[in-house]
């Protein structure tokens, strides 16, 4: 089972967090200004904000197994 421990958060995770909320509020910028809200291009570019944030946040604040090296 994959322990998250949140006492684990470094600048790393800080970064994740940000290109997550990035990729939110592009997709939701986006549609407000231009009136799209299915286009192909702009998930496209939300998905790997969003992508990259949530792994991102996990692999930071993965808990290694204690037999672990």
């Amino acid at each position: 089972m994959i322990k998250i421990n949140i006492e684990n958060y470094n600048v790393f995770t800080i970064f994740a967090l940000l290109a997550l909320i990035a990729g939110i509020l592009f997709y939701i910028s986006w549609g407000i200004r231009f009136g799209v809200w299915y286009d192909p291009g702009i998930y496209s570019i939300t998905i790997v904000f969003v992508l990259s944030g949530i792994l991102g946040i996990l692999l930071t604040l993965y808990e290694k197994p204690e037999g672990a090296n």
